[in-house]
């Protein structure tokens, strides 16, 4: 059964169009229980691993499938929601995360459970670009950078509240309640999707890239494995590294496929446009920045300062509170100012905010931490709204689909390697201090690394026009020649 065709944001004749903040909104949840659901997990892991009779760090084999699912399956997304519908597709993916959610809930064994994080991953690798996709087929342009903005939110947001309701419901609940709570989300979801977000017709994509699609998730699958598992000690000396050179390997085979293929798993094309390509390119660098912080703050609260977990976790909601106080400030912001002039200062403050933890102290009370994490939440909340606007701001509608697949795979893969940063610039600076153990200046190093990696990020923004993405934020363009950026 094939959904019925629908007239393109840009016709909007003949009924009225629904309101982009409300399709956003409930894209939105459907991504907040993603996040929040992973962060959650994280902090219920030791209670799961004494529950079941694991070791933690084996236990661990659980995050590492979902992640390494979730990318693997991204790049088929677009494919995927052009053949049957985009909508169609994304009610499926509430279905199959929910389902699977489930099944980790019910699960008495690691084997069960990760076998239920992989499809827990397949789930979440439908929504995530497939959701953006739903959105940005129903907005226009100049409602492009409102509804991006609500839709930002739940990736700044899942991950700070994660961990302290994952360790409220824990305690109270059980693990097993984490799990389960998303059935009554997945299950609104889909009744507002039903309800609200019209329909999107399937179209004729041509046959997928097979050859690419093995490529690239080959490529994915193996760094992700590779980063997930190093320095875990769970398996064979040596075998993270070898994951990690296989990866790179597949992807520079995906790479040559994909610049020859005539309609390639990966659209490396889009790398033409200035603007998806600061976007995914310096973006991804300032992400990798960024995603330093929610791994270090924990760690510095708990391991350097002595704080305990529900300290650490309400601390660290500051961060969200200044991501809520930035949405309404974005559009004018951006507005005002445009698209290069924001993200190169931008850039710069946030970077300051991220190195600003490297002056943290136990001296430090927590309300002044509260503080600076707030401002930082502040900033970077700016940035990855500009950033998820930025990269779409100029694609053709005809290319949507490859766009929100590589730009989603760019987005998964950044705070994975900000992960990796933060972890190798801990043992770095204990190594050359002959620490075994990690000491407070360590997370100083962490913290200034993450910062100065963000702020890298600024020359790459700088070469970007200074009239991109005007038609998203309404400012004029500069006449041909006036200003080559």
């Amino acid at each position: 059964m094939r959904e019925a065709p629908s007239s393109p944001p840009e016709a909007g004749r003949g009924r009225a169009a629904a309101d982009p903040r409300l399709i956003a909104s409930i894209v939105a949840s459907a991504l907040f229980m993603q996040n929040l659901d992973s962060a959650a997990v994280a902090t219920a892991l030791p209670a799961m691993a004494r529950d079941l009779g694991e070791d933690p760090v084996r236990l661990g084999a659980a995050i590492t499938a979902y992640l390494v699912a979730l990318t693997v399956f991204i790049p088929l997304s677009g494919w995927v929601a052009d053949r049957f519908g985009a909508r169609r597709v994304f009610m499926a993916a509430i279905v199959v995360f929910t389902l699977a959610s489930a099944l980790c809930g019910r699960a008495t064994g690691l084997g069960e459970l990760v076998a239920a994080r992989v499809l827990q991953g397949l789930g979440g690798a439908m929504m995530v670009p497939v959701g953006r996709l739903l959105l940005l087929r129903r907005v226009r342009k100049e409602e492009m950078l409102a509804a991006m903005t609500w839709l930002t939110m739940p990736g700044l947001l899942g991950p700070i509240a994660g961990p302290p309701l994952g360790g409220l419901v824990t305690e109270t609940l059980g693990w097993r309640a984490i799990f389960l709570l998303n059935l009554p989300i997945g299950l609104l979801g889909l009744v507002l999707v039903a309800w609200k977000i019209p329909p999107v017709p399937p179209g004729d994509p041509g046959p997928p890239d097979g050859k690419g699609l093995a490529l690239v998730g080959l490529a994915l699958a193996f760094f992700m494995f590779g980063l997930e598992t190093a320095g875990r000690g769970v398996l064979p000396a040596g075998a993270a590294e070898a994951g990690l050179a296989l990866g790179l390997a597949f992807g520079l085979a995906a790479v040559r496929h994909c610049r020859r293929a005539a309609r390639p798993a990966l659209d490396l094309g889009l790398l033409a446009i200035p603007a998806f390509n600061k976007a995914v390119l310096a973006g991804s660098l300032f992400r990798i920045g960024a995603g330093a912080t929610p791994f270090l703050v924990p760690l510095v609260l708990q391991l350097g300062f002595g704080k305990g977990p529900a300290q650490s976790g309400l601390v660290s909601l500051a961060t969200a509170l200044g991501a809520l106080a930035m949405k309404p400030l974005a559009r004018p912001i951006l507005r005002r100012f445009g698209f290069r002039a924001t993200l190169v200062g931008n850039a710069a403050v946030s970077a300051a905010g991220i190195a600003a933890g490297a002056l943290f102290s136990a001296a430090w009370p927590l309300a002044a931490v509260f503080v600076v994490l707030a401002l930082g939440g502040l900033a970077r909340s700016l940035q990855f709204t500009a950033l998820n606007t930025l990269a779409y701001a100029e694609v053709p509608q005809e290319r949507l689909s490859a766009a929100t697949r590589f730009f989603g795979t760019a987005q998964q893969l950044a705070p994975a390697l900000g992960v990796v940063l933060a972890t190798a610039s801990l043992e770095a600076s204990a190594a050359l201090a002959g620490r075994h153990a990690l000491a407070p200046a360590d997370f100083a190093a962490g913290f200034a690394v993450a910062g100065l990696v963000a702020l890298a990020s600024a020359p790459f923004f700088a070469r970007l026009p200074a009239d991109a993405g005007a038609d998203v934020t309404g400012r004029p363009r500069r006449r041909a020649g006036a200003d080559r950026g």
